[in-house]
């Protein structure tokens, strides 16, 4: 009968006690939740939530160890024996488990700040929008206790989802006050945001224009540096006809998609979209690198095969570094020459910010009319040039379905920094351009395939202008060498490489199977 009163004792106990922490616990992520909220920007709130569940994770063990201490497990000769025994044993145990989660958490949250970077430096699709961050946010509640018991880990991706707050046992079931995280003006940036439904059309139409915009300036660089220009690239020859716009998308990308990111998500999150993931991931292409590769291969050139992914990959990686250096010298041109001399302080213009839902609006319906004018053009060039097989009717048909490749791909990049299974398994690989690029590898080398078998010149045609357009949008070398340059840049460098070989060794086996096999059995010519 003692027994069981001093373990209901100790029991009690710790419960009034770990109740008591938790109480804190929650006041203080309250304080740093809402302090986080209005001193940092949003792009950084996923790592600083991060920071302050480490915080009150030291808080919580603090608390455990306070309670071995007052039930004297501290004590290096133990003289309790019986019930009390078990009552040390108890906040031992506590606090060995505590101290066990701690580690094993934060080795998996500084794994996972690393794999939600990746994501964040290429694409993360529709999770990057204002309306879908903030719907979550809304609706997510997070339950720290709970999961420390369950010794299950957070991920970043769901920290800039939900709040850091750890509700006492009778509060498990109600919903925590996230009003009290609110800053002054949320309510008011939340009357100046465009309805999800009207915010997902305007994204839809912002990455059908500059998607058929990277169509064009890719046809452009391929044109220009071609051998009717400047000779530079050739079918034969590692030096690919893509190579040119993949080395200009990479390079733009270390501007717009890396220094100046967050400026342009400034004046709008969804010109960001458009811009980076619309026109860049257009310009450049994956699948037409590969099968450039498959080409060579096929005529038994194996070793300029593999030296064209090499160098190609050596290539579009420093022109990512070297926009990023050059744009990172550029920004500091600017910060000195608007930079006020009476203040010290760089001087900005908030003229141009769609800090308005009438200002959304407005944008959305020009770039509507454009986009009619684009395809309007597009469609009518077509019906004239179609019969003549010539590469201008190959461009407008390219522009006519680039637009479905870049949609697609746009969705497909919310799997980047999930990983597999609910456990989120294998995190830091981006899920999303992974199978952009290597589909879209695919399926160029079966049209290919296809091509040689049949030998139509309108087949030639719309092959070539899907090559062009939809499967060249839907592959991308842009997102891929800037996930590239943030994992090589992260603590496990190794992944960068392990990324780059998985993508390409998968497009060009199963390139080879779908494409080379055939020609050399069927003898295609």
């Amino acid at each position: 009968m003692g027994y069981i009163v001093s373990l209901s004792y100790s029991m009690l106990t710790t419960l009034i006690i770990d109740s008591f922490s938790l109480v804190v616990i929650k006041k203080v992520s309250f304080f740093l939740n809402g302090c986080l909220h209005l001193s940092f920007d949003k792009n950084y709130q996923n790592i600083n939530l991060i920071n302050c569940y480490v915080f009150v994770t030291l808080l919580r063990n603090a608390v455990v160890y306070r309670t071995d201490m007052d039930h004297g497990t501290h004590n290096p000769e133990p003289t309790r024996t019986g019930a009390f025994s078990q009552t040390g044993s108890l906040g031992s145990s506590l606090r060995k488990r505590s101290f066990s989660i701690s580690s094993s958490v934060s080795y998996r949250i500084d794994d996972d700040i690393g794999s939600e970077a990746v994501s964040e430096a290429g694409d993360i699709g529709d999770r990057a929008l204002q309306s879908n961050r903030h719907s979550v946010s809304s609706s997510c509640r997070l339950s720290l206790d709970l999961a420390m018991e369950g010794g299950s880990v957070i991920h970043p991706e769901d920290l800039h989802k939900v709040s850091v707050a750890s509700p006492v046992p009778e509060d498990v079931t109600s919903p925590l006050p996230l009003d009290l995280l609110k800053g002054p003006g949320d309510e008011k940036q939340e009357k100046q945001r465009l309805p999800m439904s009207l915010e997902y059309i305007s994204c839809l139409i912002h990455l059908a224009v500059f998607g058929i915009l990277g169509v064009f300036t890719r046809y452009l660089l391929e044109k220009l540096f071609g051998p009717s220009l400047l000779g530079v690239t050739s079918n034969e020859t590692i030096v690919y006809p893509n190579l040119p716009s993949n080395m200009v998308g990479s390079f733009l990308m270390g501007w717009w998609g890396v220094v100046f990111k967050g400026d342009i998500s400034q004046v709008s999150d969804i010109l960001a979209v458009g811009l980076i993931t619309g026109y860049l991931g257009s310009v450049t292409t994956f699948s037409g690198w590969n099968q450039k590769m498959l080409d060579l291969s096929v005529d038994g050139h194996w070793v300029q095969a593999i030296l064209g992914f090499l160098i190609g990959l050596f290539l579009v990686a420093y022109s990512i570094i070297f926009g990023i250096e050059t744009a990172k010298g550029f920004r500091w041109i600017l910060k000195k020459l608007n930079t006020r001399p009476e203040k010290g302080v760089p001087s900005c213009n908030c003229n141009w910010t769609l800090n308005s839902s009438r200002r959304h609006l407005v944008a959305m319906v020009i770039l509507l009319l454009v986009l009619g004018v684009l395809l309007s053009v597009s469609g009518l060039l077509l019906k004239e040039e179609f019969n003549s097989g010539s590469s201008g009717a190959q461009l407008w048909l390219a522009c006519l379905v680039g637009p479905f490749g870049v949609w697609i791909r746009w969705f497909l990049a919310r799997l980047n920094g999930r990983g597999l299974g609910k456990s989120g398994i294998l995190r830091w690989l981006p899920f999303g351009t992974l199978i952009t690029n290597v589909s879209a590898a695919c399926i160029m080398a079966g049209l290919s395939t296809i091509e040689k078998s049949v030998n139509i010149k309108n087949f030639d045609t719309v092959a070539n202008g899907i090559q062009l357009g939809f499967l060249g949008c839907l592959s991308t070398v842009s997102t891929f060498i800037a996930e590239f340059n943030a994992m090589r840049e992260s603590k496990h460098p190794w992944r960068a490489y392990l990324y780059a070989s998985t993508t390409m060794g998968i497009s060009f086996v199963l390139g080879i199977l779908i494409y080379n096999v055939p020609v050399w059995t069927k003898g295609f010519t």
